[in-house]
């Protein structure tokens, strides 16, 4: 969506209210597709004393896999964005403002960068995943698994007396 800002720019104190959806399928995280559902972008701008603020919400729901067990699940993710806009820039280094070209806000750019930098780089199903089993891969979310834990080799002679006092 691009956003044409010729009515507003030149006018303190007038608004722009927009709402869209975008359509992020095809944008691939590490093979995966994670958005799978529409984003809705909801939000306005505004000029105030001649510069103007955009300010607005991208939320989507992801569909995700445990980066511990692997499993599927999805989460919202709501992103808010406050940027300043600009026909020109002073200081070329300004992070913080977005350039307009021609007094148009490709909103699509824009947001699009807002939401890849704010997926998390790990995702977990919840809080406390246990992941699997290392050696049989056993989810160890249901319960643990039958694997005999690894004998450090510094106590290697004292497991095996403690394996003849077993029997």
């Amino acid at each position: 969506m691009k956003l044409d800002l010729k009515d507003i720019i030149y006018t303190p104190g007038a608004t722009l209210p927009f709402e869209d959806e975008m359509d992020l399928s095809g944008l691939d995280f590490y093979g995966e597709h994670i958005f799978a559902e529409p984003v809705k972008i909801r939000g306005v701008v505004r000029n105030r004393a001649e510069l103007l603020e955009l300010d607005c919400e991208a939320t989507s729901r992801l569909h995700l896999h445990c980066d511990s067990c692997g499993k599927p699940f999805q989460r919202v993710l709501t992103v808010p964005v406050q940027r300043m806009l600009a026909s020109e820039l002073e200081n070329e280094e300004d992070d913080e403002i977005i350039l307009l070209k021609d007094k148009v806000l490709d909103l699509d750019e824009v947001m699009t960068d807002e939401l890849i930098f704010a997926v998390d780089t790990k995702n977990l199903c919840r809080e406390d995943c246990k992941g699997r089993c290392t050696k049989c891969g056993k989810d160890l979310n249901e319960g643990p698994c039958r694997c005999k834990p690894e004998v450090d080799s510094r106590w290697a002679a004292l497991a095996k007396l403690l394996e003849q006092d077993d029997e």
